[in-house]
């Protein structure tokens, strides 16, 4: 991965939790949306893992160009690359993920829940130790059941499934 002015070569913890969640999670002939792609790294593993499918979104050109490189660089052939100043799908997803950050997640948190399917998983990150609490309480009110949080450095990774409809309380 040649990151160029692009974001993510899997040393920052923010691309390191969202990678070390991703072992875990099965992504064998699953769909998923990379949701702020940058270098394309999540959207290559994940292919490298076994996905169907990848849809990888970012909104500045020269990470479409660099995600285009890296793309061709490790011979994927399943992610289609749009440029996008949002969350957009055709079809809704196995595994959502976006490492990002808090505000644009917040900002795209309902497009995020149309786009998973009901028993799929969404990956947070790029979020701040100190964004704990509120990304937790704009999950809630999302319906969202947290599954796993991660940290490193300060950082954290959020692991959700959507949740079961009415919400359970607390």
């Amino acid at each position: 991965i040649t990151p160029k002015m692009s974001f993510g070569t899997g040393h920052h913890a923010t691309t390191f939790l969202v990678i070390q969640q991703m072992s875990a999670l099965n992504f064998k002939d699953k769909s998923v949306i990379d949701f702020g792609t940058g270098t394309g790294v999540l959207a290559i593993l994940a292919e490298k893992m076994g996905a169907a499918s990848i849809l990888a979104i970012d909104n500045d050109e020269r990470s479409i160009n660099n995600s285009e490189e890296n793309i061709a660089a490790n011979g994927c052939d399943k992610i289609d690359l749009r440029l996008a100043n949002e969350m957009i799908f055709e079809e809704k997803a196995d595994i959502i993920l976006a490492n990002i950050n808090l505000n644009v997640i917040i900002d795209n948190i309902r497009k995020i829940k149309d786009a998973v399917k009901n028993n799929g998983s969404v990956l947070l990150s790029g979020l701040l130790v100190v964004d704990e609490e509120t990304i937790k309480e704009v999950l809630k009110t999302n319906n969202f059941d947290i599954e796993k949080i991660t940290n490193k450095n300060g950082w954290i990774s959020v692991l959700v499934k959507p949740g079961v409809f009415p919400p359970t309380l607390n």
